[in-house]
């Protein structure tokens, strides 16, 4: 299972850091994903990253704008976004693609707002 962490309430144009941390190896894990659900929409995947980088995914919405890293030694899976929108506001998940469903955490909530 993940646990996500670092989200919170950001103005347009700045900048967060998402970490979620395994609860146990994610070595083995060839591809992990961050995905977001925003309200009333379904959830969807935002970046990829593969095992051994640096091939990664990046949804149209946050090319050039969210960069996915992982650290497998320590288990975690990072999302750094920058020039954040308003229509990036939604509950951030991560997971393996593709998810596992006993998977999922809590999510960390981001909104983008001013």
């Amino acid at each position: 299972q993940f646990v996500e962490s670092g989200g919170g309430l950001v103005q347009p144009g700045g900048s967060l850091r998402l970490s979620c941390a395994a609860s146990g190896s994610i070595s083995n894990i060839y591809v992990l994903g961050w995905y977001r659900q925003a309200p009333g929409k379904q959830r969807e995947l935002v970046a990829a990253i593969s095992r051994g980088g640096p091939t990664n995914y990046y949804s149209d919405s946050v090319k050039g704008r969210f960069t996915i890293s992982r650290d497998n030694a320590k288990n975690t899976v990072y999302l750094q976004m920058n020039s954040l929108l308003p229509e990036d506001t939604a509950v951030y998940y991560c997971n393996r693609r593709p998810p596992m469903e006993k998977w999922w955490g809590q999510g960390t909530q981001v909104t983008v707002s001013s």
